[in-house]
């Protein structure tokens, strides 16, 4: 299987042929991505169909956070998970986040 032709992606970021990412999260949520795809969870043509139904949803978000809201669409309906799975762990997770003190790792409960 091939990788996806990233040439296609006018919203990622390159350097040569690697893609560049802001944040460590925009390039894990990258990386499940393209992982899905190669392990044939979906088509790249159906990933890109969702990303781009996302960007033009007249939601204002950076590129990977559209990416991100895509990724998790994708996932809930390849019954991966559940979208209320998915909210209820961002919500713990960023409330872990909150009373984490700086500097240590975050540990969901």
């Amino acid at each position: 299987m091939n990788p996806p032709d990233l040439s296609k992606l006018s919203g990622i970021k390159r350097q040569g042929d690697e893609p560049v990412f802001n944040e460590p999260w925009e390039a894990q949520a990258f990386a499940m991505t393209v992982n899905l795809h190669q392990n044939g969870v979906f088509e790249w043509q159906e990933w890109a169909d969702i990303l781009s139904q996302e960007i033009h949803s007249g939601i204002t978000r950076s590129y990977y956070g559209h990416w991100l809201s895509a990724l998790e669409k994708i996932v809930a309906a390849k019954a991966l998970t559940t979208i209320p799975d998915l909210t209820e762990v961002k919500s713990r997770w960023q409330k872990a986040a909150i009373e984490t003190p700086h500097g240590q790792a975050i540990v969901l409960k």
